[in-house]
């Protein structure tokens, strides 16, 4: 008999481009997987990626200015810690996925994202409005990312902001700057974006967002840093385009 427990997930994802699955992981698992955090940024271990490395609006302008030294991504995740790798390959995970990708293989990308995404108090930097496939080259732009919310996560401390039904558009090149951001000087892209939703989440919970789904995300504006694991996949058929990043690090299959 077919499972047909995500089938309303599944719809309300290719509707609207992501997908929240609440509690997913038990508060065990939450609490294992903060105190590794906590043991990988305290010294952080390489590689890391600081939000001077970013340049966006809002982070240190170097590492030597004040705050240059702020994590932003503890990189490589999936090989950091088989803690890490549990959650990549879950079984449940995987499952998902297959649904929303209609594929049975299933491969996790190892140069995209794969990290533990961090936004400290007091430096943590803006994100605007962009679809993740705009830096992605593979022979389909149909790639789909994992969010594991490991706290809290709203408006206040950063979190994901989406506009829904976005990864079925197909926007002229000029209503992006040359970084492919949505440019805000623009009417119609305004009104685009007044459609957005907060994606916001408890520990434990999972968003699963498609590449083509324009998100941004602000500063932390509270006193606790905000933690989440973040994993990229793809159907095994959708292959990265060879001498690109897409193509630095195997995939790992994971069904």
């Amino acid at each position: 008999m077919k499972d047909d427990r995500w089938a309303d997930d599944v719809e309300f994802f290719h509707e609207n481009g992501f997908v929240v699955i609440r509690q997913l992981f038990s508060e065990q698992r939450v609490d294992e997987l903060l105190g590794l955090v906590e043991r990988s940024l305290n010294p952080p271990l390489a590689p890391v990626e600081f939000e001077a490395d970013v340049h966006y609006p809002g982070a240190p302008v170097s590492r030597q200015a004040p705050g240059g030294e702020t994590p932003r991504r503890l990189l490589h995740a999936y090989s950091r810690d088989r803690l890490f790798q549990s959650c990549g390959d879950s079984e449940v995970v995987v499952t998902i996925l297959q649904r929303l990708l209609g594929a049975e293989a299933v491969m996790l990308s190892q140069n995209h994202h794969n990290c533990v995404m961090t936004k400290f108090p007091g430096f943590s930097s803006r994100t605007s409005w962009h679809q993740d496939i705009r830096y992605w080259s593979f022979d389909r732009p149909e790639l789909i990312s994992t969010w594991l919310a490991l706290g809290e996560e709203t408006e206040e401390n950063g979190g994901l902001l989406v506009i829904p039904g976005s990864h079925k558009l197909q926007l002229d090149r000029g209503r992006l700057d040359a970084a492919l951001f949505l440019r805000t000087d623009l009417e119609e892209n305004r009104e685009l974006i007044e459609g957005a939703r907060v994606v916001e989440m408890q520990a434990g919970d999972m968003l699963f967002f498609h590449s083509r789904t324009f998100h941004a995300a602000g500063q932390n504006c509270t006193a606790q840093v905000k933690r989440s694991l973040v994993y990229t996949y793809r159907a095994a058929d959708n292959a990265p385009i060879p001498e690109t990043r897409s193509a630095n690090f195997p995939d790992i299959p994971v069904s």
